[in-house]
């Protein structure tokens, strides 16, 4: 059987919903990204929190972008501004081999 024929067939034969079935429709992105600090409502991002700036760095110790997490700019601006600012106070590290 062709495709066009197995669309057919799963459609129930009708015509206009073989253009949904085609084997390309593939979602990309399953979950929505959102900004944990408004949707917590969390106002202060605090710099002496170690364990919650963790989860904005990887392995390497590096600040993550606001595409992986999800932050909002704003948000994103005071994450960074508090992760440099403990990072200076030795609350974290600069570099950071096994990190996590």
């Amino acid at each position: 059987m062709a495709i066009d024929e197995l669309a057919k067939k799963a459609a129930g034969g009708n015509e206009s919903e073989i253009r949904y079935l085609s084997p390309l429709d593939i979602e990309t992105q399953s979950t929505k990204k959102y900004c944990r600090f408004r949707k917590y409502g969390i106002k202060y991002v605090d710099y002496k929190d170690a364990d919650f700036l963790l989860q904005f760095v990887n392995e390497q110790g590096k600040i993550l972008p606001r595409r992986y997490t999800g932050t909002s700019l704003k948000y994103q601006r005071k994450v960074s501004r508090a992760i440099k600012r403990a990072r200076h106070l030795a609350l974290l590290p600069f570099v950071g081999d096994q990190l996590k």
